[in-house]
């Protein structure tokens, strides 16, 4: 063995002293509290009409090397730990953190301590005009001051945010900084009539709408509306009553956006002018979609921004991953479980760790390789990883329908002549809505039912008498959904509107020794609801025709779940979700926000199951 000269030595011995002391970016310790590891800097920075904007600035203090700069933009607040610094660096950004970034947290206008006037989701400037402005002219102004005004950065930027701050992403893209090199938008809304925050297939989504909008425009800052009642649903069912009683008894006309819900309940140029596909040109950024199976507020908008772009992604920038989370949820927790359903890995930490971090080293630094293919899901009953192609995987999945068949059976197999009577039927009334989570239901903001509502167990509606359900038998082996779910409802109801609602369920078997208080689970895997006077066009609603069969087609949207051996598949139809969705009065009327409490009536629906009229869920699965 040859040892190293005693020159050799010193000088490894330097080399460690200096790494040690000035590493290209490295904490003072493994989890260093924020105050250690970075300067903070504050700014108001001046947009192109003069408004200023509260920034705060984080550079980290010990750097031998030039570093991108992270921004995220949020209407929600500047949220700080004790020592007055960004509550994200030590909990949701401690991966990035420990790579190394610049980052850069910002108030949009109107919010908080930035200047300006808040408007809910800013429409697109007219570019023609030089001075108007945007969330995508404020993103682009900033990124032009950082790169100006803060020392030791790369000259790139990426941009991230989750939610609104989602959304905001999209709007960087659109017309994009060239310093602008990655984004990764996260449970971004991308349409608010047919699938996010505020509507779901033209049916208002009565207590998120009301509260989003009295939390955001009551205040500059955060604010909760006040309840005098602990049980949110008797609430909406008796004090606030009919959608008129809404500014006739609380909002006096005050609040834009509610205003807006009455003055457009149908999806016409106000709520078309706000979705963000038409806007969707080529992939100009490599952008990062992140979506959670059971985000409760926002699952429908990053995937169809995923799909949006994917026809137009010539360099090939457009990226997903879903794992099994509700809204958000992978940015906090390690992310092992959701309410009560364990996925046997921790799949949050596993996102920052192998996906995030990377991917914006990569694009910002040119760091490693793309941490990921196409797209990343997680494929929950199984509780592993898969990488795909594309998403859904079409080239790799056929369609396989479960139909609806007589004494609440569901099967592979179509109808037949023994399926007798036609029809199962049941009465909605308006004034005894199916509550959407078992009671008493909290405010959705703080909760804490809200975030996991979409995984609690649904046998606290199973066998109502307004609640129709069928179920297979025992599965003899795995049956796994990967891709679209689609109902197709042949259904009349007595009344001239109808909402309908659909549920697919993982029924867990009763004996289930890995954790037998889940025994007999009902695992909602997939859910939507269809305002029936919507079944034609969004843009025109129409009477239903009562006592006619029609078919209603309601888009689940996709999946990738296993439903295991022994388990059963069931599904569930009811024609109230209250207080999530507001109560169809089931008499027509043109507008649902002025309608008055003697036009809300029972009806009695039917819901049809024969060879003729033949109700089913068509479901993706891998091809053999």
């Amino acid at each position: 063995m040859r040892y190293p000269t005693r020159q050799a030595q010193r000088a490894l011995l330097l080399l460690t002293l200096i790494l040690f002391l000035f590493p290209p970016f490295a904490p003072a310790e493994s989890d260093p509290a924020p105050n250690r590891v970075f300067d903070k800097i504050e700014a108001m920075i001046p947009m192109r009409d003069g408004v200023r904007l509260n920034t705060e600035i984080y550079a980290p203090k010990r750097v031998r090397e030039r570093l991108p700069i992270l921004l995220t933009r949020t209407p929600y607040g500047l949220g700080h730990d004790e020592q007055g610094f960004h509550s994200s660096l030590s909990s949701s950004y401690v991966e990035l953190v420990q790579e190394g970034f610049i980052f850069v947290f910002q108030d949009i206008r109107g919010r908080y301590k930035s200047e300006g006037q808040f408007v809910m989701w800013r429409p697109l400037h007219d570019k023609t005009d030089r001075k108007a402005i945007d969330e995508t002219t404020d993103t682009y102004d900033t990124i032009e001051w950082l790169l100006a005004n803060v020392p030791n950065h790369n000259g790139r930027v990426g941009v991230l945010g989750i939610s609104y701050g989602g959304w905001l992403t999209v709007m960087a893209m659109l017309d994009p900084h060239p310093a602008l090199k990655a984004v990764s938008e996260q449970a971004s809304p991308a349409d608010q009539f047919l699938g996010d925050d505020f509507h779901h297939h033209g049916a208002f989504r009565l207590s998120y709408g009301f509260e989003y909008v009295a939390m955001m425009e009551t205040s500059k800052e955060k604010f909760s509306f006040k309840f005098d009642k602990y049980d949110t649903f008797d609430w909406y069912l008796n004090d606030l009553g009919p959608l008129a009683n809404a500014n006739l008894k609380y909002f006096h006309g005050n609040l834009p956006t509610w205003n807006d819900f009455v003055a457009h309940p149908n999806y016409d140029a106000f709520w078309q002018k706000q979705a963000v596909p038409p806007y969707l040109g080529e992939v100009t950024v490599p952008n990062l979609n992140v979506a959670g199976w059971w985000d409760q507020e926002d699952f429908y908008g990053p995937l169809k921004i995923y799909e949006t772009l994917e026809k137009k992604d010539a360099h090939h920038w457009n990226y997903l991953v879903v794992g099994p989370w509700n809204h958000g949820g992978w940015a906090r927790g390690e992310g092992r479980s959701l309410g009560r359903i364990d996925f046997g890995s921790d799949t949050s930490k596993y996102f920052r760790e192998k996906v995030q971090a990377p991917w914006f080293a990569y694009w910002l630094k040119g760091k490693g390789n793309v941490p990921l293919g196409e797209a990343l899901t997680f494929q929950t009953g199984s509780n592993g990883w898969e990488a795909y192609e594309q998403w859904p995987p079409r080239l790799k999945t056929s369609q396989r329908k479960l139909y609806f068949r007589s004494a609440g059976r569901l099967s592979f197999e179509p109808p037949s002549q023994e399926d007798e009577p036609e029809f199962d039927s049941y009465v909605s009334d308006p004034a005894h809505p199916v509550p959407y989570r078992p009671r008493p239901i909290e405010p959705t903001y703080p909760g804490p039912g809200w975030p996991v509502w979409l995984v609690e167990d649904q046998r606290f509606v199973h066998l109502r008498p307004d609640v129709l359900s069928w179920q297979t038998e025992p599965l003899k082996e795995d049956v796994v959904v990967a891709g679209d779910i689609v109902a197709h409802l042949f259904a009349s109801t007595s009344g001239t509107d109808s909402d309908w609602i659909v549920k697919l369920i993982d029924v867990y078997p009763e004996d289930y020794p890995r954790d037998p208080k889940l025994g007999g689970y009902q695992l909602m895997i997939a859910s939507e609801v269809l305002r029936g006077r919507f079944r034609h066009s969004f843009e025109k609603s129409e009477p239903v025709v009562a006592g006619q069969v029609t078919e209603y087609t309601i888009d689940l949207r996709s999946n990738n779940h296993c439903f295991l051996k022994g388990h059963r598949v069931m599904v569930q139809v009811q024609s109230t979700w209250f207080p999530l969705i507001d109560r169809n009065p089931q008499t027509f009327v043109e507008n649902i926000f002025h309608a008055t409490e003697s036009l809300y009536q029972p009806a009695t629906q039917r819901v049809y199951r024969s060879r003729h009229f033949p109700s089913h869920v068509e479901v993706a699965v891998p091809s053999r």
